[in-house]
């Protein structure tokens, strides 16, 4: 367990503190001595193993906790609002690092805290609780779109939904598929009859090639033309969880739709005026 205050004993040293769980275990020194280096070099403070407590900033302080946690390789780790006591920017510093060592270790981390924010980013899924009832578990995403009643949407409301959607929320999924062999006689009439706009045009193996639209259709010699006549195979291209505010600054800067690939498949599109939509929250706000 991390806690918000650290929890770090002020008469040991760090390499005391980091190792103290080990010995109520019983390992060995060795082991002990072995292990502490490791998880001390993990969170970066390789170099400080010998300074008390008070020598160090919080920021290091509460890495001391972490790296004590971490010592006895618990398959779960629980975090006690460890954060909030810290100034912004080491708060900040913080959340990224422990993002990228959750990344590295591979562990279950339970954080707790009452920043929805910060929940926002270091968590894959949210719990949000009320009266000590969870009242919606999902991800970031799920919390903002589809909030499932006014508690959450109330608790909700506030966030920049640019840092939270993502591609996967915003797409259409295409309704017609083409190939660049094609006739664009035949893709215009299937178009028509689906009543679309465009359609995402693939490889033999299913692998996105470009986009062809209505619009770029001439009107004569369609008789005689391929869909390749026609592609537009230059459209941005990002993958599902790319951020709102990555789209909307594509989205901006080009005519094209952008198209959202999933190991190499088209899954979907989006065009200028789904992104602009996607940022204005339920009661009409631009978020």
């Amino acid at each position: 367990m991390v806690f918000q205050h650290f929890g770090n004993f002020p008469h040991k040293r760090v390499l005391e503190n980091v190792v103290y769980g080990l010995q109520i275990q019983g390992i060995d020194k060795t082991t002990q001595r072995r292990r502490a280096a490791e998880v001390i070099e993990l969170v970066g403070l390789s170099g400080w193993e010998e300074r008390y407590p008070h020598e160090l900033s919080g920021g290091m302080q509460q890495r001391v906790g972490l790296a004590r946690a971490l010592a006895v390789d618990p398959q779960i780790l629980l975090f006690d609002e460890p954060f909030s006591a810290l100034d912004p920017l080491i708060r900040r510093d913080m959340q990224d690092q422990l993002i990228g060592l959750q990344q590295m270790v591979q562990k279950t981390m339970v954080f707790i805290t009452h920043d929805f924010l910060e929940a926002l980013k270091v968590g894959d899924r949210v719990a949000i609780m009320k009266d000590g009832e969870f009242v919606q578990i999902g991800t970031p995403e799920d919390l903002v779109s589809n909030p499932i009643n006014d508690y959450v949407r109330d608790f909700t409301r506030d966030v920049p939904r640019s840092k939270v959607l993502t591609a996967r929320s915003v797409m259409t999924p295409p309704r017609v598929y083409a190939t660049a062999d094609e006739g664009l006689s035949d893709l215009t009439s299937r178009l028509i009859a689906q009543e679309c706009e465009s359609a995402v045009v693939v490889d033999g193996q299913d692998r996105f090639i470009g986009t062809v639209h209505l619009a770029d259709v001439p009107g004569s010699g369609v008789a005689h033309s391929s869909v390749a006549s026609v592609i537009r195979d230059s459209c941005p291209v990002v993958e599902p969880g790319t951020r709102l505010e990555r789209l909307i600054s594509l989205a901006i800067t080009g005519d094209a739709p952008i198209a959202v690939l999933d190991g190499g498949r088209c899954i979907g599109t989006i065009n200028r005026e789904a992104a602009l939509a996607a940022l204005i929250s339920d009661d009409g706000v631009a978020m």
